[in-house]
């Protein structure tokens, strides 16, 4: 339509010569001709457009487009986001408050699932000495009822733990200046020099710690309905559907 209004512009308003109107008119004709045939010609840049949209699909579903924010940035981002969390941002909770969550919760089912395997196959701690069942759900409930300020102690500590984690998530969020789950413990230099070493090592981390919240729920949900030791439960399972 460009053309056709450069063209139009060209035209006098009023000509004297015969032949000078007929190349006039015939050059708005075509520019007529033109503009419309454009407008229903396919646009390059919505081909582009929809090509771009088809190879934005997530790596864990490829039968869903990928979610916006999950760039594949973050340690662990395969774009699997079926139920759009990440897309939460009104209530007080964004991507940044939903990944300092899970990488919290990876690092705490992490030492979960240790220490429990550990109780049951060398025997409690000491001090807990009356903690003797296999399935940790009943130790717990053996140590509340001989030594109550231990659980108490450990709910204190808890609380300041999470006060302290709470104000640097929240720090963290408004200022921009820390990644989310960095406290900048790194007493062995793990994360210091190769950049691609590091990056391999969050990516281990937080597929083990995923790994290890599936293991603690197990655990837990074993341990309240079997009243057995995890191990304890794994090689009964096992002797029992041997071959």
């Amino acid at each position: 339509w460009r053309s056709f209004y450069e063209v139009v512009r060209q035209l006098p308003l009023y000509q004297s010569d015969t032949g000078s109107k007929m190349v006039k008119f015939a050059a708005l004709a075509a520019a007529l001709l033109a503009g419309s045939a454009s407008a229903f010609a396919p646009s390059t840049s919505s081909r582009r457009a929809e090509v771009s949209l088809a190879a934005e699909k997530s790596k864990s579903l490829p039968f869903l487009n990928r979610p916006p924010l999950l760039d594949g940035s973050m340690a662990g981002d395969v774009g699997f986001d079926p139920l759009g969390l990440s897309t939460i941002d009104d209530v007080g909770i964004d991507l940044y408050w939903l990944r300092e969550a899970e990488i919290k919760h990876s690092r705490v089912a992490m030492l979960a699932v240790a220490g429990i395997v550990q109780v049951e196959l060398f025997g409690p701690a000491p001090g807990c000495e009356m903690a003797t069942a296999k399935c940790q759900m009943d130790a717990f409930w053996q140590l509340w009822d001989a030594h109550p300020q231990y659980i108490a102690f450990g709910l204190i500590m808890i609380m300041i733990i999470e006060m302290i984690s709470g104000i640097a998530a929240t720090t963290g969020r408004e200022l921009g200046e820390r990644a989310p789950g960095d406290f900048g413990l790194d007493p062995l230099g793990f994360m210091k020099g190769d950049e691609e070493k590091a990056k391999h090592l969050q990516e281990q981390e937080i597929a083990n710690g995923r790994l290890a919240m599936w293991a603690a729920a197990g655990l837990i949900v074993q341990g309240c309905t079997t009243h057995e030791g995890g191990v304890e439960n794994l090689l009964k399972s096992l002797a029992d559907n041997s071959f």
